[in-house]
């Protein structure tokens, strides 16, 4: 009897730090996710010509609210417009890090900077079209508000620092039958007037979206949803395709 409490007494011991290492170790979360989309549309605009897109990232947070990822996908804009002076290219890479927590019941905040980054060969002399934003965002439930304010020239368009974005957000949640619908508003103002042109009148819109996704087993989400803009023709149209006008996407996506 006395062994037994003894081996159990060492047994306590070993294992108090194994617990705690697992406790520290628990403090770090590595996430993944990749997917596959009929189409990849940012804040209303397609960035593939309306073609298939494969898109995947790998997210660190701590249990401070510390957080890093990046995130990738192809695209064709900067090859399909011919106007901005690359030879080749056709990826997205963005790099964020940011802050995020809760302040009240169901409330959260985020705060944060963003990197987009577009590889490639580009020629002298055109303004390129890599973009760094700061961001701050508030959540309630299932309802967020967005602040996106550029500190660089804006997606290749010149003298737009300054430029923001702002968009509410809606995921709402149906009962416990794995489905989520989406509603989506956003608005654009493009800053400077190179040329003594508005920037804001020719790329400046207001951006809406609605959709609907629903949650299978292994972490899988397969979702639609219907995208439209009030932007100009115009500027937004490349090879006879307006890249801001009606269109739709359909995705398949997991996370790990």
């Amino acid at each position: 009897m006395k062994k037994l409490v003894l081996v159990s007494a060492v047994a306590s011991a070993l294992a108090i730090p194994a617990l705690a290492q697992a406790a520290e170790e628990s403090a770090h979360t590595v996430s993944a996710n990749v997917g596959v989309f009929s189409n990849y549309i940012f804040r209303g605009v397609t960035q593939t010509s309306e073609e298939l897109a494969l898109q995947g990232g790998i997210d660190y947070s701590h249990a401070s609210g510390l957080y890093l990822g990046t995130w990738g996908s192809n695209i064709s804009w900067l090859n399909d417009a011919g106007s901005y002076g690359y030879t080749a290219s056709s990826l997205e890479l963005d790099l964020y890090g940011g802050y995020k927590g809760t302040f009240a019941k169901d409330f959260a905040f985020d705060v944060g900077a963003i990197y987009y980054y577009y590889p490639g060969e580009q020629a002298r002399g055109f303004v390129s079209p890599n973009t760094t934003e700061i961001y701050g965002a508030l959540s309630w439930k299932w309802l967020s508000a967005k602040l996106s304010y550029s500190l660089s020239e804006y997606f290749a368009n010149m003298d737009s620092e300054g430029t923001y974005y702002f968009d509410v957000s809606a995921n709402i949640p149906v009962a416990d039958t794995g489905l989520t619908v989406l509603a989506h508003a956003g608005y654009l103002n493009v800053a400077g007037t190179p040329g003594g042109v508005s920037n804001d009148d020719l790329y400046g819109y207001t951006d809406w979206k609605l959709g609907v996704s629903y949650a299978l087993p292994k972490n899988v989400t397969v979702g639609a949803y219907y995208t439209d803009t009030n932007a100009e023709e115009i500027p937004y149209t490349f090879g006879g395709i307006n890249w801001a006008d009606k269109q739709m996407a359909v995705y398949l996506q997991r996370t790990f």
